[in-house]
């Protein structure tokens, strides 16, 4: 506090001093509110309960103490005035062999007890129970008879020898086969188990797999693919829409602490969620850079000017393409406000909230219609609400410290504003980027796994193989069969790689 015989006699240079100090006050009150905004969030991300969560994922070591504990929770948190029906198990599926087993009594048991009459069948009860037998693993022997002519040896006329040719093989010299590689290639690349734990796993079956045999494979494999990533990649760029993401990777080999993984998708995650009347293909491609540049899009992307639905990050300015902004971001910057808030609750974030639900309550209603119609409802419906949005973004900056995450997040809107309304141009178009979020999603978990790639061609790799295994998924394919079936072919000579797409293949 200022010592009041320092302050000046002359009444304009007081007001000049008091001016300035109701100046820094507010500074370090609005300074004050930043790091009060930034601990809570902190808290949240640390402690609270993640919004982004991935079906099936959570805590690897007590997953059935935590479902029991939620169940638990749910069950105390309800008030439930009915009955509630017991939930009927699912039946096992009719197409896995049966093994019958009878329980009957002995047949000294089949006499009553009153008459000694003989009892006679009224009927029985059945339960099925689901019996797991261990992965089988055999040797495939190859033997290949010779045959020559005895006469001509004796005469030595000639010395002709006839044999069957090699069949194909996936690795030539190697004992690896194509179901052997498409289970090591699944194990890792869909269902996140590293190679040294499929080591251990081998040998519980007695076979000595050491991790660099499988890694060499893997390299293996992922040069075969190559081809058909690369005739995916033709298909992704004729596309009207392109979705595109990028997380980071750890590259041991590389020089610098941070190398990226990029992914460009398009269609949708399953054959259920095509848009109505179109027949887009459902692609999920990565792509390893060592940077994060902008470049990295450019060259990959190869001059497509369709739509490419991006983030906020700046890098894919670079493009040629017509860039498509994120509600999901926008939205999830006035979360992350309402959340660092706490119980300072502000209307204006409340506001923002509800009016970007309105938004997505629209989406919901056109999900099934076709593009043109999808189009037509968002122009609208949609626009008059974005119009509205706007305008309270721009009166809105004018009322909130732009330092805090209220104003960080009416800003980011503001700045994409061109890209976020760009949604309601095509139906084709949607109304955040989660598709790329989610294609993204089990890279990220699996490499919480694998944690980090040995060398950049490891890496590269990983990109191929990862990106026909979440392609097959997107197809609604067995990722194995279809792994399998791609290695057993593209072994052969000139392959037909138009009929090995996942939109084409045909698998027994």
């Amino acid at each position: 506090m200022t010592d009041i015989d320092s302050l000046p006699d002359d009444l304009v240079e007081l007001k000049c001093q008091l001016l300035a100090e109701r100046e820094l006050t507010a500074k370090q009150a609005a300074r004050l509110m930043y790091l009060e905004e930034q601990f809570r969030l902190a808290q949240q991300q640390r402690f609270g309960a993640s919004s982004e969560g991935h079906p099936g994922q959570g805590e690897l070591f007590n997953e059935a103490e935590e479902i029991v504990k939620v169940a638990q929770d749910e069950s105390e948190q309800q008030d439930i005035s009915y009955t509630r029906n017991r939930p009927k198990r699912k039946p096992l599926p009719k197409h896995l062999p049966r093994e019958v087993i009878v329980h009957d009594i002995a047949q000294e048991d089949k006499i009553c007890d009153g008459c000694q009459g003989e009892l006679h069948k009224i009927g029985e009860d059945t339960s099925e129970k689901l019996e797991f037998i261990p992965a089988q693993v055999k040797v495939i022997e190859h033997v290949r008879p010779k045959y020559s002519c005895k006469a001509c040896e004796q005469n030595g006329t000639c010395n002709q020898v006839k044999q069957a040719p090699v069949p194909p093989s996936v690795i030539p010299k190697g004992y690896a086969t194509p179901s052997l590689l498409s289970q090591i290639i699944t194990s890792k690349y869909q269902y996140g188990l590293p190679l040294y734990r499929q080591e251990a796993m081998f040998k519980q079956y007695g076979i000595e797999l050491s991790r660099k045999t499988t890694a060499d494979w893997m390299m293996r494999s992922a040069d075969i693919l190559q081809i058909l990533y690369d005739k995916l990649r033709q298909h992704l760029l004729k596309q009207t829409v392109i979705y595109a993401d990028e997380t980071t990777i750890k590259v041991v080999g590389d020089n610098k602490s941070k190398s990226y993984m990029w992914l460009y998708a398009t269609g949708a995650d399953s054959p259920e969620g095509k848009l109505t009347g179109t027949d887009v293909p459902h692609i999920v491609l990565f792509d390893y850079h060592a940077s994060r540049a902008g470049q990295c899009a450019v060259e990959y992307l190869d001059g497509y000017r369709g739509y490419l639905q991006v983030d906020g990050y700046a890098g894919y300015h670079k493009t040629q393409a017509t860039l498509v902004g994120c509600w999901a971001h926008a939205r999830r910057k006035f979360t992350d406000a309402k959340t660092a808030m706490g119980k300072h609750k502000s209307g204006k974030v409340e506001w923002a909230l509800n009016h970007i639900q309105k938004l997505y309550r629209i989406e919901i209603q056109i999900k099934n219609k076709t593009a043109d119609e999808r189009r037509k409802i968002r122009q609208e419906k949609s626009l008059p609400l974005l119009k509205q949005f706007e305008a309270w973004l721009i009166k809105s900056e004018q009322d909130v410290l732009p330092k805090t995450k209220l104003g960080e997040a009416i800003q980011y809107c503001l700045n994409q504003w061109v890209k976020l309304q760009r949604y309601t141009l095509d139906g084709h178009l949607s109304i955040d980027n989660n598709r790329a979020e989610r294609a993204i999603k089990p890279f990220v978990i699996g490499r919480k796994a694998w944690l980090f790639s040995q060398t950049a061609n490891g890496a590269h790799a990983s990109a191929v193989l990862y990106s026909i295994i979440e392609t097959a998924k997107a197809n609604g394919l067995i990722p194995f069969n279809y792994v399998m079936h791609l290695l057993t072919e593209l072994s052969k000579p000139e392959p037909n790689i138009e009929s090995l797409l996942p939109w084409n293949v045909e698998l027994s």
